[in-house]
């Protein structure tokens, strides 16, 4: 069994990432310049935004992050977002989900400019990626296809379980690996929570990518041996033995899984730390494209 170590690789694609930024420098090239909007004071959320702060000076972007209040307006947030459309210094910007209730996330997403969304979630870029053209990828699913490249793990004619639906990681999963490309041409099927008779499907899959967002789903007398497993979920679950009452745990039962799989990613440590990666590296394109 070999471990997905995505802390690393995704410090190694850093590194890359901080000597084209120098190159450009050298070259008299703009700086990327990364923008976050939060809104309200979700505690995961502030957690995440702060590591992508801390990963642009890492690799030498310039940052922004820009911090409002809970009881924000959609049409005030739909002001900012207008701003930073407009802002030619930003390369690229995110929202940071989940939003307040009050306000449409639809709306939000849409809202933001396709050459800007460097999250990759706008339906123009969702449409690309769909129709292999020059896009950004949906960072999450970006950094497995990245993994999966990196540890050589042979996708083409491989039979892969998604197990998961959302926009965000599922249903891009499907469609990255059935296409024609380096980390792809794999037959995929797209499992979720009506799916029926799923362990009977997840028993004959080589590689499953587990995003089903229930803690511990699959386990080991639900994979066959030699399986590659992607574990995209993280949920605190309550452990009075920890000193801060809870741990972290994926959608695959680690202990039971790992007897019988060939690669598996840590949680944490596996999928989480490639996302920031890959929102980085699309921050990159979206900058040389100004070139």
């Amino acid at each position: 069994m070999i471990l997905l170590d995505g802390k690393k690789t995704s410090e190694d694609i850093k590194s890359e990432i901080a000597e084209a930024v120098a190159q450009r420098k050298t070259d008299g090239k703009k700086i990327p310049h990364l923008a976050a909007i939060i809104v309200g004071n979700d505690g995961a959320s502030m957690t995440y935004v702060s590591s992508k702060v801390k990963a642009c000076a890492r690799v030498g972007f310039n940052s922004t992050l820009i911090d409002l209040p809970e009881d924000t307006t959609e049409e005030q947030l739909l002001d900012e977002i207008a701003i930073l459309n407009k802002d030619q210094d930003i390369d690229g910007f995110i929202v940071q989900l989940p939003l307040p209730k009050h306000i449409d996330e639809d709306k939000i997403l849409l809202a933001v400019d396709p050459n800007k969304d460097v999250d990759g979630f706008h339906p123009v870029n969702v449409g690309k990626m769909c129709l292999e053209l020059p896009t950004f990828l949906p960072a999450t699913p970006f950094g497995i296809m990245e993994l999966l490249e990196r540890y050589n793990i042979e996708t083409s004619g491989k039979n892969v379980v998604v197990l998961g639906r959302s926009n965000i990681v599922g249903r891009p999963m499907s469609i990255l690996l059935s296409q024609k490309r380096k980390c792809g041409n794999a037959t995929v099927t797209l499992a979720h929570s009506r799916t029926k008779n799923l362990k009977e499907i997840t028993s004959q899959a080589d590689i499953i990518v587990a995003a089903i967002g229930i803690p511990e789903f699959l386990t080991g007398d639900m994979v066959k041996d030699g399986v590659s497993v992607i574990d995209v979920g993280i949920t605190r679950l309550p452990d009075a033995s920890k000193k801060n009452g809870f741990r972290l745990a994926g959608d695959v039962h680690f202990e039971s899984v790992k007897e019988k799989s060939s690669f598996i990613t840590p949680v944490p440590g596996g999928v989480g730390p490639m996302t920031i990666a890959m929102l980085l590296k699309n921050t990159l394109l979206a900058c040389s494209r100004k070139d």
